[in-house]
């Protein structure tokens, strides 16, 4: 039996970040056993220095021009990521009948008196309703990485929503490695991880003289060894030899 030809945009496939992978484990879970797929990225002569603003502000736009662009010829849509239930225009100007990628969102961050703190309490909470409304008139099945954002939605879309798809990423393997690293730490110098990063506990670790891995961005403290962004095979391979592994406060997932 011929599968349906399903057109995909994508904003990030990429092994190294939590978005790629998580479109990944979409692509693989959700879409290839019912579609025949094809993948449509952003092409390297768009691609711009800045990475968070090409990933987050110029890629979904671009996006919403090619969905657009299969739809008007007949074809069956996707919009894949980046999808972050705050980015209300998505929602709006997509296709009619696109199927969504994982939305994503955190709900928990630093309370301080900053523009951050400012846009995530008062601000993006009228856009995740806004996003709600939408989503429920356009009548989208969504489908939530985490059930961080639970709590914003109300039961009509509860009803039309499937919650922590990450977790069918998750497999159970016993290691037989020898454990010779401490601690292995998650670092991303992002306006909302930052200060909920556990600064002072990492700092008595290498005092201690625990041996301690960085993956992600650099962590300038003496006694820790960066070892910058790795592909999600590398990253499971260190973290099979390592003891511990500490994340920021903002998600927990």
């Amino acid at each position: 039996m011929n599968k349906e030809k399903l057109y995909i945009w994508a904003c990030d496939i990429s092994h190294y970040t939590g978005e790629g992978n998580l479109g990944n484990l979409f692509i693989k879970k959700k879409l290839k056993p019912f579609y025949d797929l094809k993948i449509i990225k952003p092409k390297s002569k768009i691609i711009i220095k800045n990475s968070i603003l090409k990933n987050r502000y110029i890629r979904p736009i671009i996006g919403i021009f090619y969905c657009w662009k299969f739809y008007l010829l007949g074809k069956k849509v996707c919009y894949l990521n980046y999808l972050p239930l705050w980015n209300l225009p998505i929602f709006i100007l997509i296709p009619p009948s696109s199927l969504l990628g994982p939305i994503t969102g955190g709900s928990n961050y630093k309370k301080e008196c900053s523009i951050n703190y400012f846009l995530r309490e008062y601000f993006f909470p009228v856009l995740y309703k806004l996003s709600i409304c939408v989503i429920n008139i356009r009548k989208f099945r969504t489908v939530f990485s985490t059930s961080l954002l639970k709590k914003y939605i109300n039961i009509d879309l509860k009803k039309n929503s499937d919650f922590n798809f990450f977790l069918e990423g998750l497999t159970k393997k016993e290691s037989l490695k020898k454990k010779t690293n401490d601690f292995i730490i998650y670092y991303r110098k992002h306006k909302n991880k930052q200060k909920l990063y556990p600064i002072d506990f990492i700092r008595k670790l290498i005092n201690h003289k625990f041996k301690l891995l960085v993956v992600g961005d650099r962590f300038n403290e003496h006694g820790v060894k960066n070892l910058g962004y790795l592909n999600k095979k590398k990253l499971r391979n260190i973290l099979s030899k390592t003891k511990i592994f500490i994340s920021s406060g903002e998600n927990i997932f």
